[in-house]
């Protein structure tokens, strides 16, 4: 079986060699190119203010890297995150995995179990939502997503859970701010890449989606194309939602771990 795996890149490859392990066919499409920002002014006050914030949330890994990358290395205004009291937020393991690699302390990490039925800011309100009193401030560090003009737009991929999510900090009296640590944006495909997308429109191949933007770069990509006799997996509602909208034939939802997506995957054989 064919996969096509249009994760953002160096996960997309990650990924693509444990399927290829495994014996499954398994190119890379990424379907959203991820950059730093020109100017990272607005991460290097927020680094400055981190220890005021009740909670820091990550919309994703992303996010995390970035952030990281225009922390100030040598500026006597950052704490060391061992001696601050923020917590910090994530919504599924691979965020989480990427704040412990960077040193955040695992007692102050806050996310959902590896077990859960979802990963979303549905699922991690449940955790933390105890920890929240009035007056306290709440970091959401986020991305944009960058269109062919040039304009720059709230990276509505996390959107609709991220601003749920802070709805609810605000009815519980928290303030909520947000940063930009990266920009989205679609790629720009060779000859080779247009036509291997092409080609598993019609040949039953099974596309891997974890990003509704990544639904909306491949219509713009291929505006026009007929989906109907291809097949996808996505790792949420919103996400199969967005692959069916688009027109694919067949469209399996699972929880975002390899093994969930292997057993999806294995189930359209």
């Amino acid at each position: 079986m064919r996969l096509i795996v249009t994760r953002v890149q160096p996960q997309a490859q990650q990924w693509a060699d444990r399927f290829e392990a495994i014996g499954h066919e398994a190119p890379v499409l990424p379907l959203i190119e991820v950059r730093g920002l020109a100017d990272a002014t607005a991460v290097h006050e927020a680094w400055l203010n981190l220890s005021r914030y009740r909670a820091a949330m990550f919309v994703s890994r992303h996010a995390v890297d970035y952030f990281f990358q225009a922390k100030p290395a040598s500026d006597p205004g950052v704490q060391a995150l061992a001696a601050m009291t923020t917590r910090w937020w994530s919504t599924g393991p691979g965020t989480a995995h990427a704040l412990l690699a960077h040193g955040v302390p695992r007692p102050l990490l806050d996310t959902p179990p590896e077990q859960a039925g979802q990963f979303d800011s549905e699922a991690l309100w449940q955790q933390v939502q105890t920890q929240v009193r009035p007056g306290d401030k709440v970091l959401i560090v986020r991305g944009d997503s960058v269109l062919p003009d040039g304009a720059s737009v709230d990276d509505h991929d996390q959107g609709v859970g991220r601003e749920w999510l802070a709805e609810r900090l605000r009815q519980s009296g928290a303030q909520v701010d947000f940063v930009v640590a990266y920009q989205r944006g679609a790629p720009v495909w060779t000859s080779q890449q247009r036509a291997l997308a092409q080609s598993a429109a019609k040949d039953r191949s099974v596309w891997l989606f974890s990003s509704a933007e990544a639904l909306d770069h491949l219509r713009s990509l291929l505006p026009g194309q007929d989906w109907s006799a291809a097949r996808a997996v996505a790792t949420h509602s919103r996400i199969a939602a967005a692959a069916r909208g688009l027109g694919f034939g067949v469209v399996a939802q699972t929880r975002p771990t390899f093994e969930d997506v292997l057993a999806s995957i294995e189930s359209l054989a």
